[in-house]
């Protein structure tokens, strides 16, 4: 038997290190998957495609069996050309991202987890997300980035961060970035219980292993 053109992600480490933004479907939910589901899941091209490093698509489960499913691929992929729809797809219920339930099911689906989701915007310094800083001051003033296109509006909070041994240069270096306060709570969740504080709120704390506590809002 030939081997497959492509091969599937698992989502889980993703959902691990993302809790904030990257969301599965529930234990729940992917132990109702049955046949004529429709399922997403992460194909990636082998040999690696010339475009994209992964594509989401959508298969339609065929046969289920304990934590094995069969399906056919119902999307053209954008660049695997030895991928192509009705493809047959072998897969595992992890490997399922998203789930539209199928019109004549044998029972009714699980409802969704009821989840809290952080998409409005945000000013934070880069280091925060990628240099591994962590919260130690922030403020929340009248919302004033967002653009009339935007999907998210920008949810005032400006948020600053800090690391040991941080030098003069770093911190002048680390540019600010304007995202999802779900972005920010991947990399540091220690102030979630403060999200909903009123503008005008600001709060700092000294150390990483400290409590924040109420301070003036002024840009530090």
């Amino acid at each position: 038997m030939e081997p497959a053109p492509f091969t599937l992600d698992d989502p889980r480490e993703n959902a691990r290190d993302a809790p904030y933004t990257y969301f599965l479907p529930s234990g729940e939910e992917l132990a109702a998957i049955e046949p004529d589901d429709q399922v997403k899941l992460v194909f990636r091209s082998v040999p690696p495609s010339d475009r994209w490093d992964a594509e989401r698509m959508w298969v339609t489960v065929e046969d289920a069996n304990g934590d094995h499913l069969q399906g056919r691929l119902d999307n053209e992929p954008s660049d695997m050309p030895l991928l192509a729809v009705g493809a047959p797809v072998s897969f595992q219920r992890h490997h399922v991202v998203a789930i539209n339930w199928g019109s004549d099911r044998s029972r009714p689906p699980p409802e969704p987890p009821e989840r809290r989701e952080y998409w409005d915007r945000c000013m934070v310094d880069g280091g925060v997300l990628y240099d591994e800083w962590w919260v130690y001051y922030l403020y929340r003033e009248p919302p004033d980035l967002a653009g009339p296109e935007d999907k998210y509006p920008d949810s005032g909070w400006r948020i600053r961060g800090w690391r040991e041994g941080l030098t003069d240069r770093e911190t002048e270096e680390s540019r600010a970035e304007y995202v999802a306060l779900g972005a920010v709570l991947n990399r540091d969740d220690s102030w979630l219980h403060l999200i909903d504080a009123p503008v005008g709120s600001a709060f700092i704390r000294g150390s990483r292993d400290e409590q924040f506590r109420p301070t003036s809002a002024a840009t530090e």
